[in-house]
């Protein structure tokens, strides 16, 4: 399905003046000109004024005769669709198991199982998924410091 770009543009708009809006929680640094909600206001109104020319193009183009909503011809193909519903079915799987099995299983079984289905090569698929999942865990937990969850191997990481 594809939206016109009015939808999208307004759907940006609105989500990027709710965050400026949370901004004015954010606490003041005493002594200092700006504080911890300035970067947000600034990408806010950037993604305000992406909105708006989004909703100048898409209400030039229904004006033109495009439709409101349409189905995307890939959504017509089975393989295609299967492949979207089955990384949405994979991401749901993440969300709500990876506190329990942990980052790395949920990772391997996430890029092992897109491989095959998109037609990689059995071992190429493992040593890429393998690869690709350390370095993931690597970015995120050790340079960026974000906390991945461990799950099964809580006693060994």
């Amino acid at each position: 399905m594809r939206a016109n770009d009015a939808i999208a543009g307004l759907v940006l708009i609105v989500l990027s003046a709710v965050m400026i809006a949370l901004t004015a929680s954010f606490p003041e640094f005493p002594g200092q000109k700006y504080g911890p909600s300035l970067f947000p206001r600034i990408l806010g109104a950037g993604l305000i004024v992406c909105g708006a020319v989004l909703m100048w193009n898409g209400l030039a183009s229904r004006r033109a005769g495009a439709p409101w909503v349409e189905i995307a011809p890939w959504a017509r193909q089975p393989r295609s669709l299967t492949s979207f519903l089955l990384v949405i079915a994979l991401l749901l799987l993440y969300i709500f198991v990876a506190e329990t099995v942990g980052f790395i299983p949920m990772a391997l079984l996430f890029l092992g199982t897109l491989f095959l289905w998109l037609g990689v090569r059995p071992w190429i698929a493992a040593v890429t998924a393998f690869a690709g999942t350390l370095l993931i865990y690597w970015f995120f937990a050790s340079l960026l410091r974000v906390p991945l969850p461990r799950g099964w191997l809580n006693s060994i990481l």
